[in-house]
């Protein structure tokens, strides 16, 4: 594998619902975690990994640390831009890096990050299979599993 490669990559879009907003004309703080969940979800599926295909594999990704830097407002029906990057945070989890912009202008509205374990299906801790580190371009050498297949 090419280390040079950047690591997987995506950004999507979407727009604040009126749910999604406080009494201060704002969105609500924790809709931020919601909207890296979009941004994570929609970098899985643009590699060619939807979720629903990580766990047929045998794979969880359960949270286990989640940080949010508030930096700006996002008012309904604003649309936002999502950008997701992922990469190693040890020897079997992923760091999801997130940051969040108006599409209009290009405010920051948050920022942040989620780490995940990567496990099997009892929950036990595991390196990342061959498959996954090749489809989220993560740097060869990264303690692999093996195929997983």
């Amino acid at each position: 594998m090419d280390d040079s490669r950047p690591v997987a990559t995506h950004t999507t879009r979407l727009r604040v619902r009126y749910s999604e907003t406080d009494q201060m004309g704002t969105f609500y703080n924790s809709r931020a975690l919601e909207w890296f969940e979009c941004g994570r979800t929609e970098l899985l599926r643009h590699v060619g990994l939807p979720y629903t295909e990580i766990e047929e594999r045998g794979l969880h990704l359960p949270l286990v640390e989640a940080h949010v830097e508030y930096r700006g407002r996002a008012r309904y029906d604003d649309e936002l831009s999502v950008a997701t990057t992922v990469g190693l945070a040890g020897r079997a989890r992923l760091r999801f890096n997130v940051e969040i912009r108006q599409v209009a202008g290009g405010a920051e509205v948050a920022r942040g990050y989620t780490v995940h374990a990567i496990t099997n299906t009892t929950g036990k801790p595991t390196r990342p299979p061959t498959w996954l580190v090749e489809k989220l371009h993560l740097p060869n050498g990264a303690g692999l599993a093996g195929t997983g297949e």
